[in-house]
């Protein structure tokens, strides 16, 4: 059912051999999955990440040349469209809010290659809401200990119902370890991919300052008394919280009346609730609270 739906895509970049030919070469390939009638297909974005060419080739041996419609870093998503000239399988979205831990999970991709095109590995749901650091990205993830090599990047985690609950993504690749793979839940990846589509890129609000709470403050040895709350190390001239006249050294301790006590979950207030937004912030300056008003902003490109 999901067989059908999941691409091999090669990722070409111009390079410069040794007596100053250029020519095309693959850089690598990974997965992707179709799931809409005219060809949009969901990916990773470190599967096309520096593509000035892109080739999706279908299970059935037909290939495609593929154009990159958006990529998000943060979330490690991207959509690949395709203008093919026959019918094409589209995968079901699943639930993945629905998942339970211990239930079937069968991945599919190319591990190493188009070579081994259409790979299936069966295993387990093993943990849900999995919040992993890569680089810069912090989020949410499936973690599965069904088989996840280089190349299935971006293709499907199906449930025993042929349903996509997930966009396999991460592979923690330390020695010794094995049978750990992660995955973007489908709820999570759906919005994304739809701007995606639409737009290109995700935009998203911010507020314009580097922050520390108390987890940051403990690992580097940093002695700040926070009292709950999350320390302003640095703003942004002209950025949304130096507007609103949030300032170097103050403690913000609430946003919009809620209490924050990390910058995870700060950030997440701040998804939560837009772009063009007003919102209260509360810091603490010296030895009285502050309440400010703030319009959050679009984060500029990365």
């Amino acid at each position: 059912k999901v067989g059908p739906a999941v691409v091999g895509i090669t990722n070409k970049a111009l390079v410069t051999d040794f007596f100053n030919r250029t020519q095309m070469m693959e850089r690598g390939t990974g997965s992707g999955v179709i799931y809409s009638e005219d060809g949009l297909i969901a990916t990773n974005n470190h599967v096309v990440a520096g593509a000035q060419e892109i080739v999706v080739s279908l299970p059935n041996g037909k290939t495609y040349p593929g154009k990159v419609l958006g990529t998000d870093a943060t979330t490690d998503l991207a959509v690949v469209k395709i203008d093919a000239k026959e019918p094409l399988t589209v995968a079901e979205f699943g639930n993945s809010d629905d998942i339970m831990v211990g239930e079937p999970a069968i991945a599919i991709g190319n591990p190493l290659g188009l070579e081994f095109r259409g790979t299936v590995t069966t295993g387990v749901i093993s943990a849900l809401n999995r919040s992993i650091n890569l680089g810069e990205r912090k989020f949410k993830l499936i973690q599965t200990d069904a088989a996840i090599n280089p190349g299935n990047s971006g293709g499907a985690l199906v449930n025993a119902d042929g349903q996509v609950i997930g966009i396999n993504s991460a592979k923690v690749a330390v020695s010794g370890v094995e049978g750990i793979g992660f995955a973007i839940p489908i709820n999570e990846a759906k919005p994304i991919l739809k701007e995606l589509a639409s737009k290109g890129k995700v935009a998203r609000p911010f507020i314009g300052a580097s922050l520390i709470d108390k987890e940051v403050a403990e690992k580097y040895g940093i002695n700040i008394d926070l009292r709950g709350g999350i320390f302003v190390a640095k703003l942004y001239q002209g950025g949304p919280a130096w507007k609103g006249g949030v300032r170097p050294n103050d403690i913000i301790t609430k946003f919009n009346g809620k209490k924050v006590g990390n910058v995870s979950d700060l950030r997440d207030m701040i998804n939560s609730s837009g772009i063009g937004s007003s919102v209260t912030i509360t810091v603490l300056r010296g030895d009285s609270e502050v309440d400010l008003t703030v319009v959050l902003g679009e984060m500029p490109k990365q």
